[in-house]
């Protein structure tokens, strides 16, 4: 059973800077692509950045330039710096991987539970 664990929420002020973490843990399994998505009160997820397995980066228009996504491959962990916080980036956010089973071969993506990131004016 491969599970994620997201860390690194938190409240901050305009032009303040988080990190979030999103580790797995489990075994048998290897790991594709990884990005970071969130969710704003009354509003659809939506992709704000994503990393292949060989470390190509891509980004929300609304976060390049502020937001860096990058990954050790070692530690099975994503990490995201969130830079410049404007209040419209309040939301939940969300990780998610695309893992391959050692044993069936099958691929299937995963969600981590959601950190709160609050960013006051």
């Amino acid at each position: 059973q491969v599970q994620l664990v997201e860390s690194g929420g938190g409240l901050v002020q305009a032009g303040g800077s988080l990190r979030l973490s999103c580790a797995a843990s489990g075994s048998d399994f290897s790991i594709n692509a990884m990005a970071w998505y969130r969710q704003a009160p009354g509003k659809q997820r939506e992709l704000v950045a994503q990393i292949t397995s060989g470390g190509i980066t891509n980004y929300a228009d609304s976060v390049k330039g502020r937001f860096t996504i990058f990954r050790d491959n070692a530690k099975n962990t994503l990490y995201m710096q969130l830079d410049s916080l404007k209040p419209e980036d309040t939301a939940v956010y969300y990780c998610n991987f695309m893992i391959r089973s050692y044993l069936t071969r099958a691929y299937r993506t995963i969600w981590g539970q959601g950190a709160q990131v609050t960013v006051s004016s």
